[in-house]
């Protein structure tokens, strides 16, 4: 296996392997350009993203500044809107359905290290061996059709937002979130059943 199929597959992988680094490097490039450009150029910003997501559908409003590791890994739905100062670390898939409102300053991890030291220390560790010093994996983080994310939120690696939720401002995602849901607080509770 490859360093980008172990990452994807939530194995443990190199982070900095030479693909990862080519990829955060066309990242860095499209992301100072995409910051850089006026609100008004709205077909210049589109054109950026396209090259920089891995998909993009109609009428997706992304805030400056938009913070990603390697873009290509987050695919969005229709008529999104992800508001200034959000921070998206794509190692893995980051998937937003349609109709998305993502508030300010939401964080998007899908990058974790092992919590135990033993695990998360690289075994028989040196400078000559090439490998980074801790281990590194990556899991999928899916936000559903519909939902809204409030101001510094944080959805935590493998994470599900189902259909329909309301994620409260300042919120730690840990776990998964049933359709249909206002969630709320540090770990994210379910507090109440929506939508009917």
């Amino acid at each position: 296996m490859t360093e980008l199929e172990k990452c994807l597959a939530g194995e443990y992988y190199n982070c900095h392997d030479e693909i990862f680094l080519n990829m955060k490097t066309n990242a860095r490039k499209l992301l100072s350009k995409y910051n850089g450009l006026p609100y008004e150029q709205k077909s210049e910003k589109r054109e950026v993203l396209e090259k920089l997501f891995g998909s993009m559908g109609n009428r997706v409003s992304v805030g400056t500044p938009f913070i990603c590791d390697y873009g290509r890994n987050i695919e969005i739905g229709d008529q999104v809107s992800i508001n200034m100062n959000c921070t998206f670390v794509d190692c893995n898939k980051i998937t937003i359905g349609n109709r998305v409102l993502i508030a300010s300053n939401v964080q998007i991890y899908t990058a974790a290290h092992p919590i135990e030291l033993d695990e998360r220390l690289t075994p028989n560790w040196s400078e000559e061996s090439g490998e980074y010093f801790w281990r590194t994996y990556a899991l999928p983080v899916r936000i559903e059709d519909d939902c809204w994310i409030g101001g510094g939120a944080i959805l935590l690696p493998g994470v599900t937002i189902g259909k329909g939720c309301v994620i409260g401002a300042g919120s730690v995602v840990t776990k998964d979130i049933p359709a249909n849901s206002t969630a709320v607080g540090n770990p994210c509770r379910v507090i109440r059943t929506i939508n009917g």
